[in-house]
């Protein structure tokens, strides 16, 4: 997945804070629609095949591993939604802000 955008990026708004806003709220509203159309082709097929019943998913509680796992997945899935972050920090010339970085992810 390429990391910066090619072309110049759309401005809707006269904040250019808020078009960045927008850029990773219709991101997040993109990944979360795959999401939710998989998960529930997933649900279907498990249900029309008769493998486990739906109150195993709601009750199912995860091994150590898999919370490791998932903790390392959303830590890349939040620098793929807040890479505009990055880039803004590219351009300001401030190289390091992996401190200021960490917060939000600690808060997140």
């Amino acid at each position: 997945m390429p990391k910066h955008s090619k072309g110049v990026r759309p401005q809707f708004f006269d904040d250019p804070t808020s078009d960045k806003l927008l850029a990773m709220v219709m991101a997040l509203a993109g990944e979360v629609s795959v999401i939710r159309d998989r998960n529930d082709t997933l649900e279907r097929l498990i249900d029309a095949k008769g493998l486990i019943d739906k109150s195993e998913i709601e009750s199912y509680r995860p091994s150590k591993e898999v919370i490791s796992e998932r903790d390392a997945w959303r830590q890349e899935y939040l620098s793929h939604i807040l890479r505009i972050v990055d880039l803004d920090a590219d351009k300001m010339g401030r190289n390091d802000v992996s401190s200021e970085w960490q917060e939000v992810m600690d808060k997140v």
